[in-house]
């Protein structure tokens, strides 16, 4: 698919009438930035941002056993999820490699909702037709719904704003990982509480037909609370701060979930009806992965790679790619070089940090090298620039 065959938003000539400059992103054409990243990364900071995330895919998995095809076909316990809730979760290949990273809402008892990412939803859709095969379930295809996500510390405010009085408390009563059906600004709509940013926040499901209006009056009363629309280049920089990974850059058919810390999404001990251990696509690949006596032999004589986080204690940020180095060994090209440096690791993520004043990056190491406090260095551009390996998630709010 060229740029000019992206599918567009239902929400396309808003931006345009912003003087939103667009970019192609994942099979669609998306605003990257309205004006500036910088405003638009600290507006969601300080008060709240408002996102067109409808390039993300939907697929609705329906009927009698769609629960259990789902605890099949994904790596979490999705029999486990109540109705109202979300979970966090993974779909893997049978070497327990990632497809894609996914959010699961059971709407109903016999309904649920997998939001995929967008450049892997056709991917999605197809993997989970062929797992969930001899179910009763059925899998639908519903990327055509809108998405708008409004996140920042004033994002409740102006949700509750927009509401009839006597559903306030339906806004200010979702939890995270949650949805209901609420109606803003008369439209309709599945509200939903994740996010991507590290803020609190909201997302809403609308129909496409109805996403310019919920658009505008989203815009119009958050304007004077300090809300602004954001495009991706601020969602980037914002979930790099929130430690968040990225599907293509921290996850990918290269790396399983225990390798980007998120063995935790793994759910080894689920059971069937039977009670017997639940067989699902890829349990064997992760089980044998999270075997700490089979891990020598699963990654050779190397260390086992471990995602950190890189605070750049230098001016240059690290970008995706760039070599982690021992420091103290000259790079290649630099006065002094007699040899290649000592690479234990390769960036995935990184920018300057807006909130926090200094660059930070998300990176793969040896886990010889993964302990916070270890003083390594990038290779930025032939030129070694000092880094420390620290906690994640680089920036956590107040409350």
């Amino acid at each position: 698919m060229t740029a000019s065959e992206d599918r567009l938003s239902p929400l396309h000539d808003e931006h345009v009438a912003l003087g939103a400059a667009m970019t192609s992103f994942g099979g669609w054409l998306m605003p990257l930035r309205y004006d500036s990243d910088l405003a638009e990364h600290h507006a969601v900071r300080k008060a709240a941002g408002l996102f067109d995330l409808s390039h993300m895919g939907e697929i609705d998995v329906v009927g009698p056993q769609a629960a259990a095809a789902l605890d099949h076909a994904l790596i979490g316990n999705l029999s486990a999820v109540g109705v109202g809730r979300a979970r966090y979760t993974m779909i893997v290949a049978d070497d327990g490699t990632v497809i894609d990273d996914l959010v699961v809402y059971r709407l109903e008892p016999e309904r649920f909702m997998v939001v995929a990412n967008a450049s892997n939803a056709p991917v999605v859709l197809g993997e989970l037709q062929e797992r969930t095969a001899g179910f009763a379930a059925s899998v639908v295809d519903r990327t055509a719904l809108a998405l708008i996500a409004v996140q920042g510390p004033r994002a409740e405010e102006i949700l509750v704003g927009l509401v009839a009085a006597d559903a306030a408390d339906d806004v200010r009563g979702v939890r995270y990982y949650a949805a209901v059906p609420v109606t803003v600004a008369g439209v309709e709509t599945l509200l939903a509480r994740t996010g991507y940013t590290g803020e609190d926040g909201f997302e809403l499901f609308v129909e496409p037909e109805h996403a310019v209006a919920l658009w505008r009056a989203l815009l119009e009363a958050g304007t004077p609370l300090g809300l602004v629309p954001a495009g991706l280049a601020s969602r980037d920089s914002l979930r790099l701060e929130a430690g968040m990974p990225l599907y293509g850059h921290e996850l990918s058919r290269d790396v399983t979930p225990y390798d980007a810390g998120l063995g935790r999404t793994v759910k080894l001990d689920k059971v069937g009806a039977d009670g017997e251990p639940l067989d699902f696509v890829g349990r064997a690949a992760l089980e044998y992965r999270a075997s700490r006596d089979a891990r020598a032999e699963l990654d050779g004589d190397a260390p086992a790679r471990v995602l950190v986080g890189l605070q750049g204690l230098g001016r240059r940020p690290a970008r995706a790619g760039y070599a982690v180095v021992v420091p103290g060994v000259p790079a290649p090209g630099e006065e002094g070089a007699d040899g290649e440096p000592t690479v234990v690791g390769r960036v995935t993520s990184g920018a300057p940090s807006p909130t926090l004043g200094h660059p930070i990056a998300l990176a793969y190491v040896d886990a010889a090298h993964a302990e916070p406090g270890t003083e390594l260095a990038v290779d930025v551009r032939g030129r070694t620039e000092p880094v420390r390996v620290v906690p994640l998630p680089f920036y956590r709010r107040a409350n």
